[in-house]
């Protein structure tokens, strides 16, 4: 499954509706290595590093992305889901190898 719709699934939200307009964007911060736009646009591609990234782990990156986007995705819900999905495939690394 694509980590759009495992989003889309887990969250309800689909990233497919950011337009890449970057207003999500906070100023930085030492606990981002990529914007939250950049989160979103790998969740798009399907590329694992969204999973992997210090941005998606940041406590403070997350509480600040409530009700950034302007045309109403919910990016703590991205966040979150993606943050599951991070765990999950981890714990399944963990089970397979263990």
């Amino acid at each position: 499954m694509s980590l759009r719709s495992m989003v889309r699934k887990i969250s309800g939200q689909d990233v497919y509706i950011c337009r890449g307009c970057n207003d999500c964007d906070i100023s930085d911060s030492e606990d981002m290595d990529i914007p939250i736009s950049g989160l979103v646009r790998l969740t798009l591609l399907n590329d694992d590093e969204a999973l992997r990234c210090r941005t998606l782990w940041s406590d403070s990156v997350l509480e600040a992305s409530r009700g950034l986007c302007k045309r109403g995705l919910d990016l703590y819900a991205v966040m979150t889901a993606l943050r599951g999905e991070a765990g999950r495939r981890e714990e399944q690394l963990t089970t397979e190898n263990g």
